[in-house]
């Protein structure tokens, strides 16, 4: 799944980061429905989250609604003051 419209802002300025959220998964028991992924995303919009703290945040809930057998979470974040970030976490991880 692809999500190109995710929004949080910086905790230090209160400035919006932007992300494309690309989120890989095999299925356990359950599976996600797009429209409440779509709106769980949104719930972060007005939520101030350092780019790895959010991706992990992300993978962790995602984790514990679903209990899939593997999962994968890439996070590309347009560039600010001239650099862009991409995270990546994974479950299970490894060590």
């Amino acid at each position: 799944m692809v999500c190109p419209e995710f929004t949080c802002v910086c905790p230090m300025t209160g400035q919006p980061d932007f992300a494309t959220f690309t989120i890989t998964y095999v299925p356990g028991p359950r599976l996600v429905e797009l429209k409440s992924l779509k709106q769980y995303l949104w719930s972060f919009r007005d939520e101030g989250h350092f780019h790895e703290d959010v991706t992990n945040i992300v993978l962790k809930d995602l984790v514990a609604a679903l209990d899939p057998r593997e999962m994968r979470i890439e996070a590309k974040f347009n560039i600010r003051g001239g650099i862009t970030t991409t995270v990546r976490t994974r479950y299970p991880s490894i060590a």
